[in-house]
C-alpha cells in the first residue's frame, strides 16, 4: 500500500503540475511517510538546488492544526504559536493559536497547500474542521488545495447522527455523520461539494488501500506503524472507540485522560460498574456487541478526577472478540449514559464549562451535534428504540450522501 505522501515523493509526474508554484504543507506529528520520516523533511529532502526548489517543489511555509505541527500539546484549548522551523528556516503558522482560520498574510505565503493529516474518522476530530476552514479560505483567495490521502483507521462503518443545522462549532463544521467512514481525501471532496466551493482541489489517492481488509479494517496494520495523530490518539483501539467515548468529554465522567489508555477507558469514583453493566444488558444488550468490555479501576494523573480511584471499564477491539461490523461505539457509550441516569437519577452527568471556545452551549450538545442525545438520556421514559430510530434514519441518509465520494 502507498500513502498519498509516498506517491508524491516517488512519482515525479504527480509533482509536475506544482512546478513554479509556491507550496505549503499542513501537517502534524503523524504526517510521516511509510518509513516514518516526517512529510516536511521528506519533501524538503527531494533533490533540488540551494534556493529551495525541491524536485520541482518550492516549499515556502508550513501549517499546524491543534496540538501542533511537530510537537504535542496535550489537552483541548492549549494553543500553539507561530515559529520558524529551525531545520528548514520556513515559517510555521498555527491554526490553533491566535487564529483558527488562516489569515490573508498566511495565505499570501503559498499558491498550493498540501494537506497531509492523519484523521481518525470521527466528525468532532478538529482536523476535520481545520480542513473545512482551509478549503473555505483557499477558495476565497484563489489558492489550490491538494490532499495527500491517508487511511481512515475506523474503516467504512457509519454510526451516530448527522450534525443538525445551527449546531456548527469547532467540533462540527458541516452536516457530517459522527462516524463518517471517509478518508481525508474523500472528506475534502465532500466538503467542497457540500459547500459549493470553487477551487482547485486535488486528491493524491492511496494505492492498494482496502478498507475492508482484516485485521485492520481500515488501518493497514501490518504495513504502517501507528503514530499518534494527537497525544491521546494512542492506538488503533482508541480510534475505533473514539466515535463513542469522545462523548465523555461533555460529561463529568473520566474518558481516561491522565491514563495510558485515554478514550479507551471510562468511569468515575463511587460507581458500581457491575450494576451499570447489568442495567445496560437489560436495556439493549446488542449495543454491547462486537468488543470485549473489561471492568477495571484507574487513577488519572491529571484531568478529571485526578488522583482519585475511578471505577469503570475498558473497551477492547484488539482481540478475537472484535467484530468490525457489529461494534457500535456511539450506541455503547449512549447506553452507558442511559444506564447511569436510570441507576443514579441525581448524578450530575453533564459538564458545564467552556469547550472549544464555546461558552453558551453545553459541550455534550456540541459533541453530539444537537440536543437529542442529552434529552434522551435524561428522559426516564425514553427507551433505546427511541434513540435508535433517530440514528438509523440518519445513518441511512448518510450512506446515500457519501456514496458518490467513495474512492476505495
Amino acid at each position: 500500500m502507498r500513502l498519498g505522501i509516498d506517491r508524491l515523493l516517488i512519482e515525479p509526474e504527480l509533482r509536475r503540475p506544482l512546478a513554479g508554484r509556491r507550496v505549503a504543507l499542513l501537517g502534524h506529528p503523524a504526517s510521516v511517510n511509510h518509513v516514518g520520516r516526517h512529510s516536511l523533511d521528506a519533501l524538503m529532502g527531494l533533490v533540488g538546488d540551494q534556493h529551495g526548489t525541491a524536485g520541482g517543489l518550492h516549499i515556502t511555509a508550513a501549517f499546524g492544526p491543534q496540538h501542533g505541527m511537530r510537537g504535542d500539546k496535550q489537552d483541548n484549548m492549549v494553543e500553539s504559536e507561530d515559529y520558524v522551523d529551525p531545520i528548514h528556516g520556513i515559517p510555521v503558522f498555527s491554526l490553533y493559536g491566535d487564529v483558527r482560520y488562516p489569515t490573508d498574510a498566511m495565505l499570501d505565503t503559498f499558491d498550493v497547500l498540501l494537506v497531509d493529516l492523519q484523521d481518525i474518522g470521527t466528525r468532532i476530530y478538529t482536523y476535520v474542521t481545520t480542513l473545512a476552514y482551509v478549503l473555505d479560505a483557499c477558495a476565497a483567495k484563489g489558492k489550490a488545495v491538494w490532499v495527500l490521502d491517508r487511511p481512515n483507521p475506523a474503516g467504512r462503518p457509519i454510526e451516530g447522527s448527522i450534525l443538525e443545522p445551527g449546531w456548527e462549532s469547532f467540533v462540527g463544521a458541516a452536516p457530517l455523520m459522527m462516524r463518517h467512514g471517509l478518508t481525508f481525501g474523500e472528506l475534502a471532496k465532500w466538503l467542497v461539494a457540500t459547500k459549493g466551493l470553487d477551487l482547485e482541489c486535488e486528491v493524491i489517492a492511496m494505492q492498494g488501500y482496502d478498507p475492508a481488509k482484516a485485521p485492520g479494517y481500515g488501518w493497514p496494520r501490518d504495513e504502517l506503524a501507528w503514530v499518534n495523530p494527537s497525544p491521546n490518539a494512542s492506538s488503533l483501539n482508541m480510534a475505533r472507540c473514539f466515535p463513542g467515548t469522545v462523548l465523555l468529554e461533555g460529561t463529568t465522567l473520566s474518558e481516561g485522560r491522565g491514563t495510558t489508555v485515554p478514550l479507551e477507558i471510562l468511569g468515575a469514583p463511587s460507581l458500581d460498574i457491575c450494576r451499570l453493566l447489568k442495567r445496560m444488558e437489560s436495556l439493549q444488550a446488542d449495543w454491547m456487541q462486537g468488543c470485549q468490555l473489561r471492568c477495571c479501576g484507574f487513577e488519572p494523573t491529571f484531568h478529571k478526577h485526578q488522583g482519585q480511584l475511578c471505577h469503570g471499564f475498558q473497551i477492547h477491539t484488539d482481540s478475537v472478540h472484535y467484530r468490525h461490523d457489529a461494534f457500535r461505539p456511539y450506541r455503547l457509550t449512549a447506553l452507558f449514559l442511559k444506564a447511569l441516569r436510570l441507576e443514579y437519577p441525581d448524578y450530575d452527568i453533564w459538564r458545564d464549562f467552556p469547550y472549544e471556545y464555546e461558552t453558551e452551549r453545553l459541550a455534550i450538545d456540541l459533541l453530539s451535534g444537537g440536543t437529542d442525545l442529552r434529552e434522551w438520556v435524561d428522559d426516564a421514559t425514553a427507551e433505546p428504540g427511541d434513540l435508535d430510530a433517530r440514528l438509523v434514519t440518519d445513518e441511512a441518509r448518510w450512506a446515500e450522501v457519501r456514496a458518490p465520494f467513495l474512492r476505495y
